[in-house]
């Protein structure tokens, strides 16, 4: 019998690489055709702007451009139909933003190459409500901007907040709602729901309409047909959709997430498909689900939908909603839902053949005086249906404030399929399980994930899941950060694989960019006063505590965790004398957009677990560990 991580897969890593096209923003317009945006892999991560015509058929919009915008940093929010025909949408090479008006037409511009970026129209007259963002100076500034479609260029509207997101207009063009935020707050810990008249292409009494008296996250706002205000908001301890009139009102209350965190621009989990019903996307059980709520008596319509996953996005148009969806069988598509009925207008990947692909099983796992929750996906492959204990790999989402939802994924499976069990870990501090869950990561990044990580690790063994000395982890970004302190601070792994992931706190505070500066405040603590902290938590600090190999794959170009605290933690690593690997990917940012670099990654971190855990993966190029 194959040893585990040897099993013959059909999944290779290119093909995860090369068909997993990266779905994120959708849109309906009046007459119902539905458009998206999808990163391609196989066109160095380029995003493309598409809709579906009448006939079935899939047609590109400026195909010339990359539609990406920095704002943040981490974008979001880059493209948007606009109400007579066309769109408009950014240009990652140099931040300025186009109007189109036919598939074939030539990009017109609107904004000059001056290095200001921009995020999240807003259709409003002849032009769009858009957040302007210059961080040439010392301080970045904020603002939203008007800019018409004439291409006289932008038109300042209202300044002031540091952060500024979200700027949606009433149907009836005469009302703009947005949020705004101050450091050090991160927009899932404290946001202000602004308000104002739109007149003479100008803000009339701008006023904050919630937040300014407790400290809550208000998220995702927008207005009803009728042009009530909606905002979810977890002041309950939940995200929760409410109507916004002298005070707030539930729209319909339950102790589950009905929210997301906006780490992008353009992100919500609700959209109005008349002047009574919603349809919201809400946790509930294993995953999330899709369903319509009534805003005069608060009920549900649970609608029987497929899925179990939805990205922060949703669009409604004529009693219809767009959104991106997936279940443990399907990859994550494009779907347009009418009532009861759904449609697919766009797959992101060739669905695996299912007998490869694991089914999640829900984990809750004791960890001290917590509980921590995850999806365990089991080693699967249709010729080994009893594998018994396994090779087990943990993966660490990033954020940390943000989840991994349960759903095929072929990245799971080009390692379940090999017979290397996956579990996600949503520790203390993931979203998707209320605000004081979200809050136990408050003062304890570091602490609370890495403990969390270990009690799951060491309940597989218990529970003779995975072999002992059998169990690795991997993450990215902040996940990158766990996995370096779970293997600095703890012996419940024998291997661990770093993507971008931080190894010196204080050097990602004072290296990191405006969003993100002060998100250490609450995760660690403030600084020069926790200076002593953020030295003890950083795993660069503790590798005298490492006994187990690592795998670190970094981008070049990150300027969100820069090379060198990669290289700084590979120095370390090679002072001690322990086996590891650093390998570089040229041109890459913060997470791996190119196919080539996600092939090779994959098969680096295969070859990787073999060399440790002594199996031999066919058809893997074998990864030099010094």
């Amino acid at each position: 019998m194959e040893p585990h991580g040897s099993w013959t897969s059909p999944l290779r890593a290119a093909d995860v690489a090369a068909s997993g096209l990266r779905l994120s923003g959708v849109a309906l317009d009046a007459d119902g055709t539905v458009w998206w945006s999808e990163g391609r892999p196989a066109e160095g991560g380029r995003v493309a702007v598409l809709h579906r015509d009448p006939g079935g058929g899939v047609v590109e919009w400026a195909p010339s451009l990359d539609a990406r915008t920095r704002v943040h940093e981490y974008g979001g929010g880059s493209w948007g139909v606009l109400p007579g025909g066309g769109l408009v949408l950014a240009s990652a090479a140099d931040q300025r933003w186009f109007h189109v008006t036919a598939s074939g037409a030539a990009p017109q511009p609107l904004v000059p190459a001056d290095g200001v970026r921009y995020a999240d129209p807003a259709p409003w007259g002849q032009g769009v409500v858009l957040v302007a963002e210059d961080v040439s100076g010392e301080v970045p500034r904020r603002a939203l901007v008007h800019v018409p479609l004439d291409g006289s260029g932008p038109r300042e509207l209202f300044a002031g907040p540091r952060f500024l997101a979200a700027p949606r207009v009433s149907p009836d063009g005469t009302r703009l709602v947005w949020i705004s935020w101050e450091h050090p707050d991160m927009p899932w810990q404290r946001t202000l729901l602004w308000t104002a008249g739109l007149r003479d292409g100008a803000l009339v009494d701008p006023r904050v309409l919630a937040g300014a008296d407790r400290r809550e996250s208000l998220v995702h706002p927008g207005f009803a047909p009728d042009g009530t205000v909606l905002v979810v908001s977890d002041r309950s301890g939940f995200w929760n959709l409410y109507e916004v009139g002298d005070s707030l009102r539930a729209v319909h209350p339950e102790d589950a997430e009905q929210g997301f965190p906006p780490w992008t621009f353009g992100t919500t989990s609700w959209a109005a498909l008349d002047e009574d019903r919603v349809a919201l996307v809400h946790a509930a059980g294993v995953g999330y689900r899709l369903d319509v709520v009534h805003r005069r008596t608060g009920a549900l319509t649970a609608l029987d939908l497929p899925f179990t996953a939805f990205a922060a996005t949703l669009a409604a148009a004529g009693g219809r909603v767009a959104a991106i969806a997936a279940s443990p069988t399907a990859p994550a598509a494009v779907v347009v839902v009418d009532g009861p009925r759904h449609e697919v207008a766009r797959v992101s990947a060739a669905a695996p053949d299912p007998a490869y692909l694991p089914v999640p099983q829900a984990l809750r796992v004791p960890s001290g005086e917590r509980t921590v929750h995850a999806h365990r996906y089991p080693p699967t492959h249709p010729d080994h249906p009893a594998p018994g204990p396994a090779p087990h790999v943990l993966f660490v989402h990033g954020g940390p404030t943000a989840q991994s939802q349960a759903a095929c994924s072929p990245e799971v499976a080009f390692f379940t399929s090999r017979g290397i069990g996956v579990v996600d870990v949503q520790y203390g501090g993931s979203t998707g399980y209320g605000r004081a869950y979200r809050e136990a990561l408050d003062g304890n990044w570091g602490v609370v994930d890495v403990e969390d990580c270990a009690a799951v690790a060491r309940w597989l063994v218990a529970e003779g899941l995975a072999p002992a000395g059998r169990v690795g982890i991997r993450g990215g970004s902040a996940g990158g950060f766990t996995v370096l302190a779970a293997l600095t601070g703890t012996d419940a792994f024998s291997a661990g694989t770093s993507y971008y992931g931080v190894a010196d706190l204080r050097a990602l505070a004072e290296d990191t960019h405006d969003f993100e500066s002060r998100y250490l405040d609450s995760l660690v603590g403030p600084l020069p006063e926790a200076a002593e902290l953020y030295a003890e938590r950083a795993p660069l600090n503790h590798v005298d505590g490492l006994n187990c190999p690592v795998l670190l794959l970094q981008g070049a170009d990150d300027p969100v965790v820069p090379l060198n605290q990669a290289e700084a933690f590979a120095d370390a690593l090679r002072r001690k004398g322990l086996p590891h690997a650093l390998v570089v990917f040229p041109g890459e940012q913060h997470g791996f957009r190119r196919a080539e670099n996600v092939t090779a990654s994959l098969e680096a971190e295969l070859s990787f677990y073999g060399q440790v855990w002594g199996f031999d993966p066919p058809g893997v190029p074998r990864l030099t560990v010094r």
